[in-house]
C-alpha cells in the first residue's frame, strides 16, 4: 500500500534500479550493436526541455559513445544487481515490519497458508536443476543462444546493417 512511505519508495527505487540494469544490459553486447544501443536509447533523454542535450553528454562522457562510455555502462551492470538485492532485502524487512495490504483493505490473514519444510526443498531442488542446466549450456556451447552480429567489429560511424529504420514505423 502506498500508505507505508519506506516500504513503497524502496519498491519504486527497486523498480527503477531494475530498469536500469536492462538497460545496461540491452548495451552490453559488445562490438557494433553496442554503439548503436547506446546511442538509440540515450538519445531519448534528448528530448528533455533545457537539459536534454547536456544529460546525454554526460552520460556519454563526450560528444558520442566511445569505448568508455560502454565501459562504465558494463561496470554498471555489474555492479546494480548487488545493489538490486540489498534494495530486495532492505524492501523485504519493511514488509515485514508493516505487513502487506490489498487495494479493497480487507486483512488477508486468512488467505495465509503455513510454509512447509517440503516447499523449501521442493525450490531449493528446482533451483539447483536450473543452475544445473545454465550452467551446462554456459560451459558446453557458450556461443549457442548468441548472434553473429555481436563480433562484428564496431564502428561507431554507421548503423549495424541489420538494423532496418523503417521497422520502427512497422512495429511501433
Amino acid at each position: 500500500s502506498y500508505t507505508f512511505l519506506e516500504t513503497w519508495n524502496i519498491g519504486i527505487i527497486l523498480l527503477f534500479t531494475v530498469m536500469a540494469t536492462a538497460f545496461m544490459g540491452y548495451v552490453l553486447p559488445w562490438g557494433q550493436m553496442s554503439f548503436w544501443g547506446a546511442t538509440v536509447i540515450t538519445n531519448l533523454l534528448s528530448a528533455i526541455p533545457y537539459i536534454g542535450t547536456t544529460l546525454v553528454e554526460w552520460i556519454w562522457g563526450g560528444f558520442s559513445v566511445d569505448k568508455a562510455t560502454l565501459t562504465r555502462f558494463f561496470a554498471f551492470h555489474f555492479i546494480l544487481p548487488f545493489i538490486i538485492t540489498a534494495l530486495v532485502v532492505v524492501h523485504l524487512l519493511f514488509l515485514h515490519e508493516t505487513g502487506s495490504n490489498n487495494p479493497s483493505g480487507i486483512p488477508s490473514d486468512m488467505d495465509k497458508i503455513p510454509f512447509h519444510p517440503y516447499y523449501t526443498i521442493k525450490d531449493i531442488l528446482g533451483l539447483l536443476l536450473l543452475i544445473l542446466l545454465l550452467l551446462t549450456l554456459v560451459l558446453f556451447s557458450p556461443d549457442l543462444l548468441g548472434d553473429p552480429d555481436n563480433y562484428t567489429p564496431a564502428n561507431p560511424l554507421s548503423t549495424p546493417p541489420h538494423i532496418k529504420p523503417e521497422w520502427y514505423f512497422l512495429f511501433a
